[in-house]
């Protein structure tokens, strides 16, 4: 699969199969991660990846929005080290592996992380040292189901040399 056919046939699945994802495709998402643009080069970032039934369901009853990540068969979770672009930089780390993921033909969900009430508990489950913050979690397996969401047109949303 091509990296357009990636980004546009890419969406948030929120249901799995009961399948492993095996260690090789998860690597290579954090592969594509890690290599993602980073402000002045700083490469901030760490990724927790869990695999387990048990620390899927720690993170999963933490997260606000994230009750799947329990049923999914990989969460990985990106935190970056503080600095005046980690949010930017974790971001793009965090949309380089949906895209990953995609072209290798798993499903993935982003969840919020930063700043919100349970980034701290995430980062105590995963022992992440202080200084690091939970920029998102990302449900990974083999998708059940694929939603088709709404999207809006093209012609709504670009502005050719002002708005």
């Amino acid at each position: 699969m091509d990296a357009i056919e990636a980004l546009t046939t890419r969406r948030s699945v929120r249901i799995y199969e009961s399948k492993p994802v095996p260690e090789s495709l998860l690597e290579t998402m954090v592969d594509c991660g890690r290599l993602a643009a980073t402000a002045r080069n700083a490469q901030v970032w760490e990724f927790v990846v869990v695999t387990t039934a048990e620390g899927r369901s720690q993170i999963a009853e933490a997260a606000d929005h994230g009750k799947f990540i329990a049923n999914a068969g990989a969460c990985i979770a990106v935190f970056c080290r503080e600095s005046d672009y980690y949010l930017e930089d974790g971001c793009a780390a965090t949309q380089n592996m949906l895209v990953a993921a995609r072209a290798l033909g798993l499903g993935t969900c982003w969840v919020a992380g930063d700043k919100k009430a349970y980034a701290e508990k995430v980062r105590t489950i995963l022992s992440v040292p202080a200084g690091y913050n939970l920029v998102s979690l990302i449900a990974v397996g083999y998708p059940a189901q694929v939603p088709i969401p709404i999207k809006r047109e093209l012609q709504e949303v670009l502005h050719w040399e002002r708005y």
